[in-house]
């Protein structure tokens, strides 16, 4: 079989890459650095398979950098947390973008695009054209992936020197936070860190074994996110303890504060929802077919103690039923158009992220809007109390606090 490159290598494949750049996810929340002696461990445990000036390096930057109260803060952790920061650097993506971009159009790029190909061809004798093809994509994109890979790596790299002094600021408070908690006997538990770290992997649709995975692939670590969360889970106990008692709302401040804000009433939908998800492959005929099958399951509809045996007849639907919701939590025009309903019944089908979607008013209620706004009122000004009080305290602790520099 004659060579496909050499017979018609420009209807072959194309070379330009014209891959759509993603952003990694943040999601969110932070660090648990590892300690000085677990560090300094696993450089032991990595002493016989280390070149000698590789182990001299990681040594160095394990070594104790500042004493805080006589508790260190090592060089190991001031990096996880930079890379930690890195995450959430403002430009971080465009720089990435940008690295991206230019590795794509670089000559050397095209250069090994068509060596990956030259290499697939000599591979695969006797294959056909699209077995070639096929195969040469899934290179191609493996190839990509590193190339954004590649990017990414050196847009947090570019921003690193300028997280030193905030991210040793950060573990420095931290440090002095889980001192005082320790002191008072109110640590957060691993139970209630573990507990917000588990929600958040789960936002985001993993495991922790896998949340895990993905923030070390991004640079950064669960422990150091466990490090955040314990800090700011122990402080929050520490200052409802020495301030909780201080903190008196008066109902002069609190009518001063709901007079301020807007006095429109809230109102609450009790609401269902059917969702025929759509096909992996959704064209016009998909999409018609599950419209109309949509509108089939409406005129059957007398109430909503039926819903959930509607969805359950027809093929690949979900049924959710999402009780006393706030109206400003559900999205337009589904909200305007459920406020405009009468109770009991059924919206027409309209395309949802995931498939068609029918929505049914079971109920609703109107909650007063002098009681919601003063009960929102009032934790603000608590909030914004106890906030005063916990700057004014860890501005003392740092001030006690005997820091040594290394």
């Amino acid at each position: 079989m004659p060579s496909p490159l050499k017979s018609n290598p420009a209807n072959f494949v194309r070379l330009v890459v014209t891959l759509a750049f993603t952003a990694p996810i943040i999601a969110t929340a932070s660090t648990h650095a590892a300690s000085a002696a677990g560090g300094l461990s696993a450089t032991r445990q990595a002493a016989h398979a280390a070149p000698k000036s590789v182990l001299i390096h990681r040594v160095r930057s394990q070594g104790i950098a500042v004493l805080v109260n006589g508790e260190p803060i090592t060089k190991y952790e001031i990096d996880l947390r930079k890379r930690y920061l890195a995450l959430g650097a403002g430009d971080i993506q465009k720089r990435a973008q940008s690295k991206f971009k230019s590795l794509i159009k670089a000559k050397s790029t095209t250069e090994k695009l068509r060596g990956i190909l030259r290499d697939t061809i000599k591979k695969n004798p006797g294959k056909s054209k699209e077995q070639i093809i096929a195969l040469f994509e899934k290179r191609k994109k493996a190839f990509a992936k590193r190339l954004q890979q590649r990017a990414v790596s050196s847009a947090r790299a570019s921003v690193l020197p300028g997280l030193q002094k905030k991210a040793l600021d950060e573990l420095i408070l931290e440090k002095l936070k889980v001192q005082e908690a320790k002191r008072l006997s109110v640590v957060a538990s691993d139970d209630e860190v573990n507990k917000i770290i588990g929600s958040i992997a789960k936002r985001n649709k993993m495991d922790m074994k896998g949340f895990d995975k993905h923030l070390k692939s991004m640079g950064a670590g669960i422990h150091t996110m466990r490090s955040r969360f314990k800090a700011m889970l122990s402080w929050k106990n520490v200052i409802r303890r020495q301030f909780g008692h201080q903190i008196a709302i008066s109902t002069r401040d609190l009518d001063r504060a709901v007079a301020t804000t807007d006095a429109d009433e809230k109102t609450v939908l009790n609401v269902q929802r059917i969702t025929l998800l759509f096909a992996k492959n959704l064209g016009q005929a998909e999409l018609a077919r599950r419209l109309g099958e949509a509108s089939q399951l409406r005129t059957k509809f007398t109430g909503c103690s039926m819903t959930q045996s509607l969805a359950n007849q027809a093929g690949g639907a979900r049924f959710a039923n999402l009780g006393p919701t706030e109206a400003g939590k559900i999205p337009e025009p589904t909200r305007t158009m459920l406020i405009s309903a009468q109770d009991g019944e059924m919206l027409p089908p309209t395309v949802g992220s995931a498939g068609v979607e029918l929505w049914a008013l079971c109920g609703r209620k109107t909650v007063e809007a002098n009681k919601t706004k003063r009960d929102a009122a009032a934790e603000e000004l608590r909030q914004r109390e106890f906030g005063v009080l916990a700057e004014r305290h860890l501005n003392d602790l740092r001030t006690d606090a005997h820091i040594e520099y290394r």
